[in-house]
């Protein structure tokens, strides 16, 4: 090896970061005692910012492109490093690649119920789970806040903080959603978006943002389940009344192919409950009408109308001397009012009574 070689070894003239991974959020460029030349090649990828790092203070930051590194492009660092008259003399600094494509490997579950009111069912717990994506779109607060020195930053390393964050406001958004517990189901994706942008929100002072927050289950309690289920299965029989007919109809049909005397009996049965609901038009049985009240009878007498009365106070009207063969009766029915004794109905109450004594000599 030459000695040009051997110098040319000691400073890095390329540096990039190829991505072979799917989980890498941060990478640390490997510099290791190497100084970086001034005018080396700086390679940025689509989806990666390149993060310079002078003695553990942010330096300059480059979006995707190609770069040659001097103290034009590298503003920060050079003020840092005190180059006043732009000397090309190599320099030491780490770079951090940082990935900002989404990753969408995150999952989230809540390990114990979230408990919400329900306007039908009162306080329900339920539990949920389901995916989220997750992008970087602040390098330097990521850095600053969540990865600091770590050569790889890896996903695994955030996604318990994160679900811890996801489960915390997972509550509140069921709670202020406004959605029964029987329409949560389709209003999933409303609630994720709704989500997305509250967690985006909260973790923006870590560089990081929520594009897309999935809710791929909201269970229930066996109880409320139960409830619906019971639900559903009246919803499906419809008509109570005609369903319970149906059942009768089809145990009758059972019991005549029994032909013992048990089922006998209670096809009969069965045959006079039937007959008896047919009767009454499936309804209940209702009590029965008052009796009919007797006949009502009026009187006149000294021109003036007495009555109503029935017929054993007409009897005592007899017996009293009010009422004689040719006094006035009228009832309902009657074309007109008509002397006692020629009425039958009240000209028989005067054979009981005997009639007046003839004049004693």
């Amino acid at each position: 090896m030459g000695i040009m070689d051997k110098i040319r070894g000691e400073f890095i003239d390329i540096i990039e970061w190829t991505d072979d991974s799917r989980d890498t959020i941060v990478w640390r460029f490997p510099r290791h005692d190497n100084e970086i030349k001034m005018g080396a090649k700086l390679t940025v990828r689509e989806s990666q910012v390149a993060v310079f790092v002078n003695e553990g203070r942010v330096a300059d930051a480059f979006p995707p492109g190609m770069y040659t590194l001097q103290t034009q492009n590298m503003p920060v660092l050079s003020t840092l490093k005190g180059w006043k008259y732009g000397f090309d003399s190599p320099f030491k600094a780490e770079v951090y690649f940082v990935n900002t494509r989404q990753f969408t490997d995150f999952k989230w579950g809540t390990q114990n119920p979230v408990v919400v009111r329900d306007a039908e069912f009162g306080m329900v717990r339920l539990r949920a789970f389901g995916g989220f994506t997750v992008r970087v779109v602040e390098p330097v607060a990521l850095l600053s806040e969540l990865a600091g020195t770590d050569p790889q930053f890896r996903t695994e390393e955030v996604s318990e903080y994160l679900r811890r964050i996801v489960v915390g406001k997972l509550g509140t958004a069921l709670a202020t959603a406004g959605v029964p517990v029987l329409d949560l189901a389709t209003h999933q994706e409303q609630i994720g978006d709704k989500l997305a942008g509250v967690l985006s929100l909260e973790l923006s002072s870590v560089g990081i943002s929520i594009p897309k927050f999935v809710i791929e289950n909201i269970s229930l309690p066996p109880e409320v389940e139960a409830a619906i289920d019971k639900r559903s299965q009246m919803g499906v029989v419809g008509n109570l009344d005609q369903y319970t007919q149906f059942q009768s109809a089809q145990a009758i049909e059972v019991a005549a192919r029994n032909q013992g005397g048990a089922g006998e009996g209670f096809g009969i049965g069965l045959g006079v409950a039937l007959g008896q609901r047919a009767a009454g038009g499936g309804q209940q049985q209702v009590s029965p009408p008052p009796l009919p009240q007797g006949e009502q009878w009026f009187i006149g007498a000294g021109g003036r109308q007495l009555g109503p009365f029935d017929r054993g106070q007409l009897v005592q009207q007899v017996s009293g001397g009010a009422l004689d063969r040719d006094t006035l009766v009228w009832k309902a029915g009657m074309p007109q009012w008509t002397p006692a004794g020629q009425v039958p109905e009240v000209a028989q109450l005067f054979a009981a009574i005997p009639p007046p004594l003839p004049p004693q000599a």
